[in-house]
């Protein structure tokens, strides 16, 4: 039997940082993956001439290395930052929405981005400058946070960040309204609603205003080579460390102590056994909890399932025959909608048939080389709030993937005056049984679980210790405290590692 000092399940981005902060912090480390390349999403596949980004569409909050966004400072903590080549994205956003009538490009940088919005909505500015002094005072008091484990001091939240504790159980239109900000500026202001798949009366306004402050306070980048190229880094990181990595080996058990109920070891799919104490898993509550374990508390059961999944995904990729300009491709990243009330617009999202929103990227606009000379390649996305996809029955399968994709390119192509059509060369679908099949997740979901009032950014980071149930077991990814995106994942895994450093320290 081969003992580790921590099994990490699942080589996703949060499994990677857990692995190599865990390594730092002098543990004898397994990473196991079920794919045959790290990474999860974070990943990138061929078709034809044309290598497609899985998922990324930007890093936000890495900045310079003179001005330090946190992602940039956790990656050089971890030793992966000067193994990746990085290219920057030009603008922040173009939302279009056809019931508003709304065209925007919103660039980044704070004075930047208010100049524009000031620009088309005449005398926003005062709201939208108080937007971001109070978004940055979220973010510090989250660094706060995560540096005590979520053991806040309530004297230091009151004293230094006094703004986040009065506006942290608000939702993002409640606190726009109080900031007295025009409707359509707060309109524009919402385009990234869809990033984190909650609308703006029941997302939490801590979380998105996080979120917009770090995209724009610092801009954005994206590898060269696609976010595959972060998770080679972070694999070759973890070795340098003197990690074992184990590819196309599935963790299919974890075994329990019968005294304590807690981690005793995990089982692989050819049968051998881990021993080990401490299990950082990449992957959904309801899998680990569902299919892993022989024993789960009513307690750990019922708290699994009061939490909702968030949207199911679905992403169309093309490979373009033409370079962008050609084709009237002017933007990288564009949000589609029918309507900026994020409410009436996320219950549209719940069927195949009444969803036609899209978050669709061309990363030649920012990386013009990403694809052959004379090409470009487009990355369509949106998400199903509900399991609407179970409903389609094999048969018709293939017949609603085309039905869902020529919807894409026609809604493109009429918001933006783009022509795409006779251009296409290559194209790919991932519905959500393609995410459910090869990343394993409930349902097809992307985004983890939904971020609410009461399972919000905040409510978990300060609830860390009460949502530890398992001795010797906690997650990153998605599925975590951090909830879903890139950076969260990465900030989680680092939470999660080091908080099982902790553990095995304390246990001697």
């Amino acid at each position: 039997m081969k003992k580790y000092d921590a099994v990490v399940i699942g080589a996703g981005n949060g499994g990677l940082t857990a692995a190599v902060r865990l390594l730092q912090g002098g543990a004898k480390v397994l990473l196991v993956e079920k794919h045959n390349l790290p990474g999860g999403f974070a990943t990138s596949f061929r078709r034809g001439r044309f290598e497609f980004e899985a998922s990324l569409h930007e890093l936000n909050d890495f900045g310079t290395p003179d001005n330090a966004g946190d992602v940039r400072v956790l990656f050089d903590e971890l030793g992966v930052t000067d193994k990746i080549e990085w290219t920057s994205i030009p603008d922040a956003y173009r939302v279009i929405s056809r019931e508003e009538k709304i065209d925007a490009t919103m660039p980044f940088g704070v004075k930047e981005f208010i100049d524009r919005m000031e620009r088309y909505v005449p005398g926003c500015r005062l709201s939208v400058e108080r937007f971001f002094d109070l978004a940055e005072e979220v973010r510090l008091a989250q660094a706060y946070s995560s540096s005590v484990n979520g053991k806040t001091d309530s004297k230091v939240m009151v004293g230094k960040y006094g703004n986040f504790v009065r506006s942290g159980s608000y939702s993002v239109n409640e606190v726009l309204k109080a900031l007295k900000m025009p409707k359509r500026a707060k309109d524009i202001l919402n385009a990234y609603w869809c990033y984190l798949g909650a609308h703006c009366d029941d997302l939490s306004f801590a979380h998105y205003a996080s979120m917009v402050n770090r995209y724009i306070r610092r801009g954005v980048l994206m590898p060269k080579m696609r976010s595959h190229e972060i998770s080679l880094a972070f694999i070759e990181r973890i070795r340098e460390l003197g990690g074992d990595v184990l590819m196309n080996t599935e963790a299919v058990r974890i075994l329990t102590d019968p005294s304590d109920g807690g981690v005793a070891g995990v089982i692989l799919d050819d049968g051998t056994q881990i021993q080990t104490r401490h299990v950082v898993a990449n992957c959904a509550p309801h899998l680990v909890f569902g299919k892993m374990m022989d024993k789960v508390s009513e307690e750990v059961v019922r708290a699994t399932n009061a939490r909702k999944f968030s949207g199911r995904g679905f992403t169309m990729f093309l490979g373009l025959d033409k370079p962008a300009e050609e084709l009237g491709i002017e933007n990288h990243n564009y949000f589609l909608y029918d309507t900026m009330d994020t409410a009436r617009q996320y219950d549209m999202m719940r069927t195949i048939e009444g969803n036609n929103v899209q978050a669709t990227v061309c990363l030649n606009r920012a990386y013009p080389e990403c694809s052959p000379k004379g090409t470009c390649m487009l990355y369509f996305t949106t998400l199903y709030m509900s399991d609407d996809w179970a409903n389609v029955t094999p048969e018709n399968y293939y017949k609603t993937k085309n039905y869902v994709a020529n919807k894409m390119i026609d809604r493109f192509e009429r918001d933006t005056g783009a022509k795409l059509r006779g251009s296409i060369e290559e194209i790919s679908v991932a519905t959500p049984m393609t995410y459910a099949r090869y990343c394993g997740h409930p349902q097809g979901v992307i985004y983890g679980y939904e971020s609410q009032y009461w399972d919000g950014l905040m409510p978990r980071l300060q609830m860390m210790a009460e949502d530890h149930k398992v001795r010797g077991l906690r997650f990153a990814g998605g599925y975590a405290m951090r909830l879903s995106g890139y950076s969260s994942a990465y900030f989680s895994g680092d939470i999660s590692g080091r908080q099982t450093v902790g553990d095995i320290k304390r246990e001697g």
